[in-house]
């Protein structure tokens, strides 16, 4: 199913190049045509072939498939001298082609007396070649409730592209916030993000009322079918995704627990990317988009694998035990070579304050992975700790593969 239309495969030596230029140009052109064309089977033997192109438009007269039908007219045409019949004579080859075909003679046969005053013959319709007789194929609109949005309309695709572009900031934003612990104090964030959550959901109760493709490759329209498939397959996802999580952890006088708790589970919109890799499938034909996905994802790898290298040297630099602070930690060391060490009890809160900025802290964390993830480990920054030792051998192991 992924070859193809043209039948490209199927060319041989024996192909001729003006018919394969006019197939090319019939598809290019989105035109209807006919053509009589020399094909090759697996076992690279030769078949003449009556094919008809037709393409079929939607609703807006947009061509979305093509219809190509094949008819096997070796029978008709001069017998082919291939390689098993090099030395034949022609009447050895014609026995041959007749016998192989003798399927194709069977469905031209003779029709009676009667039926050919009313309509043209078998053979006739098979050697046809006036392309105007092809009729216009046109694909038909499912018939919908008025609440009821097909997923391939032009508003549907422009939406899905917003939700996407927003799911991406999302996969971006959600593990920086988690992992660096920011409370969304500035207004700008905070409505940037309340907007994005709106948005988010507006999507669930569209997604109520939008048509979907069923197992036999129907569109469903009926509403009480729409709604049940999305309750079992997204929902659930969805509804999870646009909680006002940052609104909970803008408040001061919210409890840490409860600020971490909602922090974490903002890691379920990282789920919604299920959807972005169903909508990308079609695009990995084209050499150009499968390169720059695969530096859009490596980009989007490193940024999380960021995240969890700076969460471990957060978690390990203070010894709570002792209270003490870890001086073979990566983020000692960074803190004490930008002139930004950690002191204790500065406020007089009891607890270690100063240190590396988070700007500074995110950017070294991504210069660690992308080192990593490319295998080229230059060393200023290392893993000293078994929990750092141990990531840093899972994160190679990513870059290896």
């Amino acid at each position: 199913m992924q070859k193809s239309s043209t039948c490209s495969f199927m060319y041989g030596e024996l192909t001729d190049k003006k018919t394969i230029d006019k197939v090319r140009q019939t598809f290019d052109n989105y035109e209807s045509n006919c053509f009589e064309i020399l094909l090759y089977r697996k076992n690279k033997s030769p078949v003449w072939f009556y094919m008809q192109v037709a393409p079929i438009r939607n609703e807006n007269d947009k061509v979305v498939l093509f219809l190509c039908t094949f008819k096997d007219i070796t029978l008709f045409k001069q017998p082919i001298e291939d390689e098993s019949t090099k030395g034949w004579t022609k009447f050895a080859r014609l026995t041959r082609a007749l016998t192989n075909n003798r399927n194709t003679l069977q469905q031209l046969a003779p029709m009676g007396k009667h039926e050919v005053s009313h309509k043209q013959s078998r053979l006739a319709e098979v050697l046809q070649l006036n392309s105007d007789i092809l009729p216009q194929y046109k694909q038909e609109a499912p018939k919908t409730p008025p609440h009821i949005i097909l997923h391939y309309c032009t508003f549907k695709t422009t939406w899905d592209w917003v939700i996407l572009i927003l799911t991406f900031y999302t996969a971006i934003m959600v593990p920086y916030n988690v992992s660096f612990k920011t409370k969304q104090n500035n207004i700008a964030w905070l409505v940037l993000d309340s907007v994005v959550d709106v948005i988010f959901l507006v999507d669930i109760v569209l997604n109520f009322h939008t048509t979907f493709v069923g197992p036999g490759g129907e569109v469903i329209s009926d509403p009480k079918l729409i709604r049940m498939n999305y309750l079992k397959t997204w929902f659930v996802i969805d509804l999870l995704s646009c909680l006002p999580y940052d609104i909970i952890n803008a408040f001061e006088n919210v409890d840490e627990g409860i600020s971490s708790l909602f922090s974490s589970l903002k890691v379920v919109r990282l789920l919604r990317l299920g959807r972005v890799a169903r909508k990308l499938d079609h695009y990995l034909e084209y050499g150009a988009a499968v390169l720059v996905l695969l530096v859009c994802v490596f980009g989007l790898v490193a940024h999380w694998l960021a995240c969890i290298w700076y969460s471990i040297g957060d978690y390990e630099v203070i010894d709570e035990v002792t209270n003490t602070i870890k001086m073979d930690s990566w983020l000692y060391q960074l803190a004490i070579s930008i002139g930004s060490p950690y002191r204790y009890n500065v406020s007089g809160s009891g607890r270690w304050e100063g240190g590396p900025g988070k700007d500074s802290l995110y950017i070294t964390s991504l210069y660690f992975t992308m080192t990593s993830l490319t295998t080229i480990g230059f060393g200023n920054i290392a893993p000293t700790t078994d929990g750092e030792k141990i990531f840093s051998v899972a994160m190679m192991m990513v870059g290896c593969k």
